[in-house]
């Protein structure tokens, strides 16, 4: 594991560097599939950093309400170094749900302002979404956060300060598994987008097949995981609880969609 780098004598995060990376590398991929479909790349552009506000937001709220217990020391705090270190401890993280919802939300609205294609807006963004996450799941890996279980076959850190109880303990890389199934998880949706039409089923509807196919990978690797900063609610940590929830979401949704497309091909015959 690495934690940070050294770039002319200033220690920079991993983690931070590969999620500028993974960000830039999304980026870049929405914006040449939107050019390609023949619509305003500066829209694309506009539109990407608006969405990284909300991802932004929505992660680190999201880890705050998952530690609501120390929500006290903010309010406890004596002075403004205090109740900045409390802010810190509160919000300092970030939890995948919370940017997904919060970059969601913030696209729909975007979309709405500006009126944009939802659609291939949508289908787009779906394709980008766990091409971000599995570069920014290695350095999860890299940081030492995110870790997993302990294990015969995995990896030993030493000397992590970041997250110091990996240290000397063989642990399963779930961050490397979680990355290649968002790597395959790209693919498909590459493929699909490819190969989508008007008058296809599918089209505008990819970001629901996302969120039918990741809750599953992340409801079974939160199994792996070692980390128990995360929230528990039922007996199921807050990732699992909200995949639950999302994959019934996208599930009822495509089964309802789809019934209404053959209905309305039925009625064209």
């Amino acid at each position: 594991m690495l934690p940070y780098i050294m770039i002319s004598g200033i220690s920079i995060s991993t983690y931070a560097v590969l999620a500028i990376l993974g960000g830039l590398l999304s980026g870049f991929v929405f914006c040449l599939c939107i050019r390609k479909r023949d619509l305003d790349d500066n829209d694309a552009v506009v539109f990407l950093l608006l969405v990284t506000f909300g991802v932004l937001l929505g992660s680190h709220l999201l880890y705050g309400i998952t530690n609501w217990q120390f929500i006290r020391y903010i309010f406890e705090a004596r002075n403004f170094k205090e109740w900045g270190s409390s802010i810190i401890r509160v919000f300092g993280g970030a939890v995948f749900y919370g940017g997904l919802f919060g970059g969601l939300a913030t696209g729909l609205a975007v979309i709405h302002i500006k009126r944009l294609d939802k659609q291939i807006y949508l289908d787009v963004l779906a394709l980008v979404i766990p091409l971000f996450h599995a570069i920014a799941r290695i350095g999860c890996f890299l940081g030492g956060c995110c870790y997993g279980i302990e294990s015969e076959f995995g990896f030993i850190a030493h000397g992590n300060r970041i997250s110091p109880e990996v240290n000397n303990v063989s642990r399963f890389p779930v961050q490397l598994l979680e990355s290649a199934l968002n790597i395959v998880i790209f693919l498909v949706l590459w493929i699909l987008l490819g190969r989508l039409k008007k008058e296809s089923f599918l089209y505008g509807k990819l970001i629901w097949i996302y969120l039918a196919i990741y809750p599953v990978i992340r409801f079974t690797d939160e199994y792996l995981r070692g980390d128990s900063i995360r929230g528990f609610i039922f007996g199921l940590s807050t990732s699992q609880f909200i995949s639950v929830i999302v994959e019934g979401i996208a599930i009822g949704y495509l089964i309802v969609s789809f019934f209404k497309f053959r209905k309305s091909i039925k009625s064209q015959i």
